[in-house]
C-alpha cells in the first residue's frame, strides 16, 4: 500500500486544497487505486481540486516569467534533464513494478515498454535538443535574419493510464529542454508512477515551481485545459475528449497538441512470409492486453491466403498465456478496471451480433475468478464496415478482414475515421516501402513491428494533431521568432 498525503505543487510537496463541490464527480479527497489483478487497495493519493490548479499555474507563471529555467543556457537544463533521465533508470525497476501492480501490465512489458521506453524518450530528446541551434542567421531578401527557438510557455500535460511514464515523458522531456513549466495532471486510475516521477525530478535539482503534479479527473482536468494561465496543453487520451479540448483551448487559444486514438492495420500482402509476419503481429495486436492507440486491431488477409491465415492466426491468439502481471511468463494481464472489461465485453456481444465469427477468446478466463481479465480474442468474417472494425475497443480484440487485391488492402486500410500506426509484410521490402508511402496514416511499419521514440509519433483524422518525439515534437514546445538584422552596407 503506497500512500501520499501531498500534492507535488512547483517543486514542493504541499497539502492539497478541499475538495471539489459535492455536485461535482470530483467530490472525494482522495483517489484510491485498486490492482486490476486482484481488486485489492494498493495506493492511494490527494484528489487535485481546481485551488490546486490555481496554485500550481501561479507557481508556473513565476516560474517562467521570473524564473531561472528559461533563462538558463540548453547546456544546464540538459544537465537537470540528464539526471532525471538517470534517476529513472536506476529505479527503473521499481517503476515497473509499480506501473505493473496499478495498471496490470504484464512485468515484462511494464520494464520494456513502460519505464524503459521513458528512459528512452528523455535520452532521445536530449539528443534532439544537442542538434537544435537555439538561433540560427539565415538570409533574407532584404536583409540578414536572425531566427531564434523561444519556450513557448506553461505546458498543461494531460495524459492517459494506459503507458503513462512514455506519455508523460513524450511531453515532459522536451518541455523541460525547451525551457518551459509543466503542470502534470496524471489519469485518476495511475496517479503512483506520477509521483515517483516527482520524487525522481525533486532529486535531480528542477528549480522551484517548474514542474507540478496534480492527479485528478476530468472536471479538474477542464479547468486546467481552460486557465488563462496555460499556454499549451499536450493532451494523449481519447477522441471525444480531444475535441472538448480542442474547444477550451480555443476560447483562449491554447496551443494544443493531440495524440488520440487509432484502428491501426496490419496488412498481409499475398507474398508475405508468414513466419515471421504472423508472430510479429500477434504481438503488435495484443500488446498491453491491447490497451494502446497503436495496437494492430485489424488484419487484413488476401483471399487467396485467407482460410490459411485464419487457422495459424486463431491458434497463436488462443496459445498466448493471461494470468498474473508479476509472473514473468504472462503475455497478457488484466485489463485496468472492471468498467473497461465490462465495455470490452459489450464489443464481443457486438460482433458477435453483427455477423462476425468467433475464432477464439471472447470471454473471461475461468481460470481466473479475481481481477479484470479477458481471454484474447479473434473475430473472422469481419466486413470493414461493422462496428468493431471501425471503433477502438482498447481491449484485446483483433478483426480478421478478407481483401481481394493490393488496392482492395489500401482502400481497406484507409477506410477508418483514424490514421495512427500500421504495418504491411510483403515478400521484398521494396514492396512493402511502396505501400507504406500511400497509406494514410502517421506511423507505419515494413516487415517488421517497430516503435522508435527517436522518430515523430503522431496520427492523421481523428488520431490527433501534431507529433510527439523528434525534432518535430520538440518543435511542439517552442515559439518561433525571426529578428531582422540590419543589411550590410553596400560600400
Amino acid at each position: 500500500m503506497i500512500e501520499y498525503e501531498s500534492v507535488f505543487i512547483g517543486g514542493r510537496w504541499t497539502a492539497p486544497a478541499a475538495s471539489a463541490p459535492a455536485t461535482s464527480a470530483a467530490a472525494s479527497a482522495t483517489i484510491d487505486v485498486r490492482s486490476p489483478a486482484t481488486g485489492q487497495l494498493v495506493g492511494r493519493v490527494p484528489h487535485a481540486a481546481p485551488a490546486d490548479v490555481d496554485r500550481a499555474v501561479e507557481a508556473a507563471r513565476e516560474a517562467f516569467d521570473q524564473g531561472p529555467w528559461p533563462r538558463m543556457t540548453l547546456a544546464e537544463r540538459a544537465e537537470i534533464v540528464t539526471r532525471i533521465k538517470d534517476g529513472l533508470l536506476a529505479r527503473h525497476q521499481e517503476l515497473a513494478e509499480l506501473i505493473s501492480r496499478q495498471n496490470g501490465s504484464p512485468i515484462g512489458f511494464a520494464v520494456r515498454g513502460q519505464a524503459l521506453s521513458a528512459v528512452g524518450a528523455f535520452a532521445a530528446a536530449l539528443a534532439v535538443a544537442a542538434r537544435l541551434p537555439e538561433e540560427e542567421e539565415r538570409p533574407g531578401l532584404t536583409g540578414p535574419l536572425l531566427v531564434r527557438r523561444e519556450p513557448v510557455g506553461v505546458v498543461a500535460a494531460i495524459t492517459p493510464w494506459n503507458v503513462p511514464q512514455l506519455t508523460i515523458a513524450a511531453k515532459l522531456a522536451p518541455a523541460l529542454l525547451a525551457g518551459c513549466a509543466v503542470i502534470l495532471k496524471p489519469s485518476p486510475e495511475t496517479p503512483l508512477d506520477a509521483f515517483l516521477l516527482a520524487e525522481v525530478c525533486a532529486a535531480a535539482g528542477l528549480p522551484e515551481g517548474v514542474l507540478s503534479v496534480l492527479p485528478a479527473d476530468r472536471e479538474t482536468g477542464a479547468y486546467l485545459v481552460s486557465h488563462p494561465g496555460v499556454d499549451k496543453v499536450a493532451f494523449t487520451g481519447s477522441v471525444a475528449a480531444g475535441k472538448a479540448i480542442m474547444a477550451a483551448a480555443a476560447a483562449n487559444l491554447t496551443r494544443i497538441t493531440l495524440e488520440l486514438g487509432g484502428k491501426s492495420a496490419a496488412v498481409l500482402l499475398d507474398d508475405a512470409d508468414l513466419d515471421t509476419a504472423l508472430p510479429a503481429v500477434v504481438g503488435g495486436a495484443f500488446v498491453n492486453s491491447g490497451q494502446a492507440c497503436v495496437a494492430l486491431t485489424r488484419v487484413l488477409a488476401p483471399a487467396s491466403r485467407y482460410d490459411e491465415i485464419a487457422a495459424r492466426l486463431t491458434a497463436a491468439v488462443a496459445a498466448l498465456r493471461v494470468g498474473d502481471p508479476a509472473d514473468p511468463g504472462t503475455q497478457l494481464g488484466p485489463l485496468v478496471s472492471e468498467r473497461q472489461r465490462e465495455r470490452v465485453l459489450a464489443y464481443v456481444r457486438t460482433g458477435r451480433e453483427e455477423g462476425a465469427t468467433l475464432l477464439t477468446g471472447g470471454g473471461i478466463p475461468e481460470h481466473l475468478t479475481t481481477g479484470w481479465y479477458m481471454e484474447p480474442t479473434l473475430f473472422g468474417d469481419v466486413d470493414n464496415g461493422m462496428r468493431i472494425a471501425r471503433e477502438e475497443i482498447f481491449g484485446p480484440v483483433v478483426c480478421l478482414i478478407r481483401y481481394e487485391d493490393e488496392e482492395d488492402a489500401l482502400r481497406i486500410a484507409d477506410d477508418s475515421a483514424y490514421g495512427l500506426a500500421g504495418t504491411v509484410w510483403a515478400g521484398t521490402t521494396e514492396r512493402g516501402t511502396a505501400f507504406a508511402r500511400r497509406v494514410r496514416t502517421g506511423t507505419y511499419s515494413v516487415n517488421c513491428q517497430r516503435f522508435d521514440v527517436a522518430g515523430p509519433f503522431g496520427g492523421y483524422k481523428d488520431s490527433g494533431i501534431g507529433r510527439e518525439f523528434g525534432p518535430e515534437g520538440f518543435a511542439a514546445y517552442q515559439e518561433t521568432k525571426t529578428i531582422h538584422l540590419p543589411a550590410p552596407d553596400p560600400a
